[in-house]
């Protein structure tokens, strides 16, 4: 998919996490009462940088994902 950049908005990075996670949901892989930190199951290697964008969001690994996929933006506060 080529994206013009000109009129197109950065997606933040944590927009596609959350699709993703979203996607896990919807396949059933992930219920929306787990915990996050069963997300790192599926990440793997790439989980460790998620977990710290995670927790600079206040989330904990406790949190359940519904939490994840509640949040409307990630504008993050300067």
């Amino acid at each position: 998919m080529i994206q013009n950049g000109m009129n197109q908005q950065v997606i933040h990075p944590m927009v596609k996490l959350q699709r993703q996670v979203k996607s896990l949901v919807d396949a059933k892989l992930l219920k929306p009462t787990d915990s996050i930190w069963k997300i790192a199951l599926l990440y793997g290697d790439d989980w460790s940088h998620w977990k710290q964008e995670l927790l600079s969001f206040e989330f904990t690994m406790q949190d359940p994902v519904s939490d994840l996929l509640a949040v409307e933006s990630w504008e993050e506060e300067e």
